[in-house]
């Protein structure tokens, strides 16, 4: 059967015809729907939502030393994460077939640094594979696990953006079951103390030696002769952008396995071609080795070393043809991103935005939008749980700096279930005295809504216990009295939260708790917060004055003219910010 699907749901389905038995992933896009795709196979595939890259590649490892085939998946900063187990697991290698999908972003489309990770391929030692289009997705994926127990080596599954979003046919295929054998201590192999290590460390280097010899004559690496004037060496997406720019008016050396390089066989394609071409995205990782091989190339020095390619941008580069444009006499509207109409964040941010002296630093997620204007309460966003931990070393050092400046660390639930738990730890063992802001909107918003370990369900569906937070902070060592959760709201209760705390010369958190607003709310949502989606706010043309006051909480549902101030009536949500901010009380609560 042929159906259409993107990269991500090939990649799934790979898995399961691959016989996957345990799948792990924290969401993060461009991967994030593979996980999402795992639980429509049953029980054939345990799939779960870790609190971050490294549990969940910690949690597929050990899934892969009991026997079963397993895998993960990431985006390319969460690989960052992931590091620490990857790079020795490589030294073991597997019992059942390990892979671990890393998807990056090239273009940077939703992330905040780009990277290469072809590059941690080699440097940790892993065999990588790479698809073209969804087909390959699936049939690659599929073929992992095979290819990751012949050669004892875990396999990184490396794809972009591109290919993860992009939709293609797949044929399907019949799910082929590994047997799972028998649990035997394997001492020497997997407990990697330093006498283990070393002997583990020279292994490697053979299993290397064989994958290379492997992928010299694989259906992975393909060559494709037409006209021998251009040879074309790629991998992934970046031979269909060839492709469509030479057609049969050049040969491919088409590489799908891409750790180790196969150096006969890049040898011998390339002396049966006058010159040779390396389209790649990002790095030059293919041209570098080529170069090493002794080879005459042409690549980076034609296309950009960053940003994502493109078939126009490569018919530019190599052939000097420029792609045909269309000019428009209609002036476009710059539109930044915004938190949503009735976003629980946007009260926490208003008030924020109001008080003076404060060093607001960030984290990942949507609340990131609380740095646009007209609320420009954010200050700083580099890595997931990085907020807390920069919040403590910024307060440390603005304190012996003798700086009255106070710092306020915003970081989302999920975000503090992934590494902001061990920064918190961090700043209450060190004695630090920035204020932590969770802001608990019960689901990992950015993403796409997948659980976590505080929504009360799994992957799966199944419920689960929710971590309550307050008694975490109480477990680190936060005082009870130094704990205050508040509905974001209602800017009253935050106002007090907030003149409360940030006096304190201590460790303190504020918990913001109230669901997102596009979130399908849960039976416990509904209990604990009743009032959802019952009102909506009006504006009394009569009172208002068009001070636009309720405009600078950035609310998109607020359409602001010359003449007068109106609410989107089908984008409103009632969270009432505008009314509370109003002080000629023209905003009026309806109920629905």
């Amino acid at each position: 059967m042929k159906v259409i699907m993107s990269g991500n749901e090939a990649i799934a389905r790979g898995a399961y015809e691959g016989g996957a038995r345990f799948a792990s992933a924290y969401p993060g896009t461009p991967s994030t729907e593979i996980l999402e795709n795992m639980p429509q196979y049953g029980e054939s595939v345990y799939s779960e939502w870790a609190p971050n890259e490294k549990v969940a590649t910690e949690a597929a490892v050990g899934a892969s030393i009991a026997g079963v085939r397993s895998f993960c998946a990431m985006k390319h900063v969460g690989m960052n994460v992931a590091a620490d187990p990857i790079f020795t697991f490589a030294y073991t290698g597997v019992t059942g077939g390990f892979v671990m999908v890393v998807a990056d972003d090239p273009g940077q489309h939703s992330s905040q640094n780009e990277q290469d990770n072809r590059n941690t391929a080699k440097g940790a030692k892993l065999l990588m594979l790479e698809p073209s289009d969804s087909q390959e997705s699936k049939d690659f994926m599929k073929k992992a696990f095979a290819l990751s127990e012949q050669m004892d080596m875990p396999v990184l599954f490396h794809v972009t953006t591109r290919i993860c979003h992009s939709k293609g046919i797949v044929e399907l295929g019949e799910r082929e079951e590994a047997d799972v054998p028998d649990y035997t201590p394997k001492i020497t192999k997997y407990v990697t103390a330093p006498a283990n290590a070393k002997k583990l460390r020279a292994t490697l280097e053979d299993r290397l030696a064989a994958a290379e010899a492997y992928a010299c004559d694989c259906e992975f690496n393909k060559v494709e002769m037409y006209d021998t004037k251009i040879g074309v060496i790629t991998s992934g997406v970046s031979y269909q952008y060839a492709k469509e720019t030479f057609g049969e008016g050049a040969s491919y050396l088409k590489l799908g396995l891409t750790n180790p390089l196969p150096d006969a066989l890049i040898k011998d394609f390339c002396s049966k071609v006058d010159k040779v071409y390396i389209v790649e995205e990002m790095d030059p990782y293919l041209e570098e080795h080529v170069k090493m091989l002794g080879i005459e190339c042409t690549g980076k020095d034609l296309i950009p070393h960053y940003d994502e390619l493109n078939t126009d941008i490569v018919r530019k580069s190599f052939l000097g043809i420029e792609p045909e444009t269309y000019t428009s006499d209609v002036k476009t509207v710059v539109r930044p991103p915004a938190l949503c109409a009735g976003c629980p964040h946007r009260g926490l941010f208003y008030a924020l935005s109001k008080r003076k002296g404060l060093m607001i630093t960030g984290d990942i997620g949507c609340y990131t939008l609380g740095a646009n204007a007209p609320l420009n309460a954010l200050h700083s966003c580099i890595c997931m749980g990085a907020s807390i931990s920069q919040g403590h070393g910024a307060s440390i050092a603005l304190k012996d700096a003798g700086k009255a400046t106070k710092v306020v660390s915003v970081i989302g639930d999920s975000t503090f279930f992934h590494t902001g738990v061990n920064s918190l730890m961090d700043a209450v063992y060190n004695g630090g005295h920035n204020l932590s802001i969770i802001l608990d909107n019960r689901i990992t918003g950015m993403t796409g809504h997948q659980q976590n370990p505080g929504t009360g369900y799994t992957l799966m569906g199944k419920e689960a216990p929710e971590v309550d937070i307050p008694a975490l902070c109480r477990a680190i060592g936060v005082k009870d009295d130094n704990i205050i959760t508040v509905n974001p709201n209602h800017l009253d209760e935050v106002n007090a939260a907030l003149d409360k705390l940030l006096p304190k010369d201590e460790p303190c958190v504020l918990i913001t708790r109230w669901p997102c607003v596009l979130k399908k709310f849960s039976k416990q949502d509904l209990e604990e917060f009743p009032t959802l989606h019952k009102t909506q706010c009006k504006i009394d043309q009569d009172k208002c004055k068009n001070c636009k006051l309720c405009v600078k909480t950035g609310c998109p549902a607020l359409i602001s003219t010359k003449s007068k101030v109106v609410v989107d009536v089908t984008s409103c949500n009632g969270c009432t910010v505008c009314k509370q901010v109003c002080p000629f009380k023209a905003i009026e609560e309806v109920t629905l």
